[in-house]
């Protein structure tokens, strides 16, 4: 899902699920080279309970700087509208799962 700062509080901070943010930019080397770990992982978690959310900070830079977003990519799960874990940088797709996976438990 592509969030935006017109989506976020409805998509994220209202959600009724856990909800994993990618916020990244197109000029970020690892973030590209993350860009295809996320796509598998949106499709693979896509019947789960979370919504998992790509956020272009360069285009959406009050989300972005409400959150503190400083190096990129940032990870953040937020549940019932509060940041519950986050990571920053090339975590991989093993961090990401772990990520994803602490959302659900």
């Amino acid at each position: 899902m592509d969030l935006t700062d017109a989506n976020f509080q409805k998509e994220v901070l209202e959600s009724d699920k856990p909800v994993l943010v990618d916020f990244w930019a197109p000029w970020c080397g690892p973030c590209q080279i993350i860009k295809p770990i996320m796509e598998d992982l949106i499709a693979e978690y896509a019947d789960k309970d979370i919504v998992i959310g790509k956020m272009n900070v360069d285009e959406n830079g009050e989300t972005a700087s409400k959150f503190g977003i400083m190096s990129l990519p940032s990870f953040k799960v937020f549940k019932g509208g509060k940041i519950v874990n986050e990571a920053v940088g090339g975590i991989g797709r093993d961090g990401v799962v772990k990520l994803i996976e602490s959302a659900l438990e």
